[in-house]
């Protein structure tokens, strides 16, 4: 944007933390604000002003009292930041008499004084700014405009311009933050001498606009994408505008992830407007959202558009009304009408335009899924909608949450993407018989002689979870440590671990429950072997019990298709490591979906589990091992597929979907030993 103010501010923070380039990384609060006003018309500065602000928590870093010379003591009865902001712009206001047209505008040292301190703390503390504070001058890019050739704008500091325009300031006479500012002050009034120079390109902080990407073949920019994990459930795209704070975010650049139930996952991809943006979001890895920390990596442009990209006319007439609040209702009787759902929210909470408020999530055969979204056109009548959660209609309770328009285009997308099987799906594993590693006994009895870890970081590794468990680290089976992946194929926080008996297991879950694994604390329960099967492969274990995956669900394929005979594309010996499969399951006697003389194929494409780890390392047996008893590599006829030295694009650690791809169509005859692939 290009303005010509009359006068500038040049502003100075300082935080209880770090300083220079690593200023508002550490989420330290402000304990300082240095500020000057400078007179473009006359080319005159005024005088260093300083107001000192009480932080929440007073303890200073050595590095602030070395550059403020600020002491704990001398913050006790300094104003809150509340406050001093409110003093900072009475004073400026009074000072360039601004009520008589008079413009005036922020300029900082780079970028970090208003994005990454100034409205990351206000926002934290429900501060409202003024809007002298939406729009600054960022002095290095002034620079740079001038000096083009002068390196690169992320090599430039106060002590390089100032060199380069000769200009002198002279650090005995002013503490260190006054001697920036007016370092500042001097470096503009040699800009605004030059000939051609005036001060004119401002930076402006934009608020967050909703809408969704048009199209899955948008291009969007690698460079500009963050991915952020550990977001609170029932976060919505405003909360994670509000944890950008500062930042400006592209228009429909905010979408939460949704796992394979719908439900959402606690990550978010973020789109900014430009890689600078992108850069100083990722200094804002592990701040937190309310008591909990954030998560922030890079992610691709492709990241993005799986998840916001879609091309549903319908989703984008729903979504064009602007300032509305989204409400997303689940399980609606299928009978559910818009006049029904009229009903249900009125008189309190009326809907935007009426049924045109309202979108129904449906299959592709037109079958309501008993989803449904709702414009609301303030805050207020969201709010008073969401306290009828789990209120009763027809015969049904409703749930109630805040929704985003990302998470319309996700759900929509999935169900339509989702078509009814007209066919088999491709023989992708048979089903087979128990595989080694989970004893027959386990699977019938329900022996606990498993260890669930949940709650873990997503970084956390095999060799973390051995030190985690210490002493029972000594009782884990050969190969018996599985970390659970999401559908993106990412850490989940989950882990199973198999114990060699039931009472190491139990003892191994009561002296490690709820201890911590850096800085944050594990759930670690007893669980049968049947249990652990069923969450590698997609299903839920919760309070509720046991949900199947979703390939097990009756809708799979329809009651009048019969499956064809075939072969499994790997025979039960020649699976090594096998944990990706499950026992057979008998078939009810009165289904009619899958005839019983017919071999069942299941299509495992989404749910994988990760590679099983053992300890102490995790590797392939060496030729000449000797196998104990009841290992996998004890049953006869037994081949292993080998990998080694394969190309890094292949590593063993990105997934057994990957894996499985390559030997994706080999059919392995049950009369001949395979040795090699």
């Amino acid at each position: 944007m290009t303005v010509n103010p009359d006068y500038l501010v040049l502003l100075f923070t300082t935080t209880s933390g770090a300083s220079g380039d690593q200023l508002g990384s550490d989420e330290k609060e402000i304990v300082q604000l240095v500020w000057q006003v400078v007179d473009l018309a006359t080319k005159k500065a005024g005088q260093v002003n300083e107001l000192l602000v009480k932080p929440d928590h007073i303890e200073l870093s050595e590095e602030c009292q070395e550059v403020s010379g600020l002491t704990e003591e001398t913050l006790t009865e300094a104003e809150l930041l509340e406050e001093a902001i409110e003093q900072l712009n009475q004073r400026l206001c009074a000072e360039v008499d601004a009520g008589a047209g008079i413009t005036f505008y922020l300029c900082t040292d780079g970028q970090l004084h208003i994005r990454q301190v100034l409205h990351p703390e206000a926002s934290s503390k429900n501060v409202l700014l003024p809007e002298c504070f939406f729009s600054f001058f960022d002095l290095r890019k002034e620079f740079k405009n001038k000096f083009p050739s002068e390196g690169e704008l992320k090599d430039l500091n106060l002590q390089v311009m100032a060199d380069y325009l000769n200009v002198v300031v002279d650090s005995s006479l002013h503490a260190f933050t006054a001697h920036k500012v007016q370092q500042m002050s001097e470096i503009v009034l040699a800009l605004i001498s030059e000939p051609v120079c005036n001060i004119r390109w401002c930076d402006t902080l934009f608020k967050l606009h909703v809408c969704v990407c048009s199209s899955k073949m948008e291009r969007v920019d690698d460079n500009t994408v963050i991915r952020a994990r550990g977001l609170p459930w029932q976060s919505s795209d405003q909360d994670i505008a509000r944890f950008f704070r500062g930042l400006n975010i592209a228009k429909g650049g905010a979408a939460l992830c949704l796992n394979a139930q719908g439900r959402r996952n606690g990550e978010a991809l973020v789109r900014f407007e430009s890689e600078e943006h992108r850069d100083l979001a990722l200094q804002r890895h592990k701040h937190h959202m309310g008591t909990r920390y954030i998560e922030v990596y890079k992610a691709t442009g492709e990241d993005f558009l799986k998840i916001a990209g879609g091309t549903s006319n319908e989703v984008a007439k729903f979504l064009s009304r602007e300032n509305q609040v989204i409400v997303r209702m689940r399980g609606l009787p299928f009978t559910a009408t818009a006049e029904q759902v009229l009903q249900f929210f009125s008189p309190a909470c009326p809907v935007t335009d009426g049924s045109e408020g309202i979108l129904f999530v449906r299959f592709p055969d037109g079958r309501p899924t008993g989803d449904a979204f709702v414009l609301f056109s303030c805050e207020e009548h969201a709010q008073n909608a969401l306290k009828k959660h789990k209120d009763i209609l027809g015969k049904r309770y409703i749930e109630l949450f805040k929704s985003t328009a990302a998470e319309v285009q996700q759900v929509l997308n999935r169900y339509s993407s989702a078509p009814l099987i007209p066919v088999a799906p491709s023989p992708i594993l048979s089903v087979v018989p128990s595989p080694t590693f989970v004893p027959q006994t386990a699977a019938v009895t329900g022996v606990r002689d498993c260890v669930r870890l949940r709650g873990l970081p997503y970084d956390a590794t095999i060799q973390d979870i051995l030190v985690f468990l210490g002493e029972y680290t000594a009782d884990i089976k050969p190969h018996g440590v599985h970390m659970v992946l999401n559908q993106q194929g990412r850490p989940s926080g989950d882990a199973f671990i198999q114990m060699r008996s039931a009472e190491r297991a139990f003892l191994a879950a009561q002296h490690c429950h709820k201890h911590s694994m850096k800085e944050r604390y594990v759930e670690v329960f007893a669980c049968s072997a049947q249990e652990m099967n069923i969450v590698l492969m997609g299903g839920t274990l919760n309070r509720s019990g046991l949900s199947p995956p979703p390939c097990k669900l009756r809708r799979l394929s329809p009651p009048s298709y019969a499956f064809p005979h075939g072969t499994a594309v790997l025979p039960p010996a020649a699976i090594y490591p096998s944990q990706f499969l499950l026992s057979p399951r008998p078939l009810a006697p009165t289904t009619a979906f899958y005839p019983a003389s017919n071999p069942l194929y299941m299509n495992y494409t989404t749910y994988y589990p990760s590679p099983p780890g053992s300890p102490p390392n995790i590797s392939y047996f060496p030729t000449g091992h000797t196998p104990s008893a009841g290992s996998i590599l004890s049953a006869p006829h037994t081949a292993l597929i080998r990998m080694q030295g394969h190309a890094p694009s292949h590593a063993y650690n990105s997934g057994v979907k990957e894996i499985l791809s390559m030997v994706h169509g080999y059919q392995v005859s049950l009369n001949t030993p395979t040795t090699a692939l």
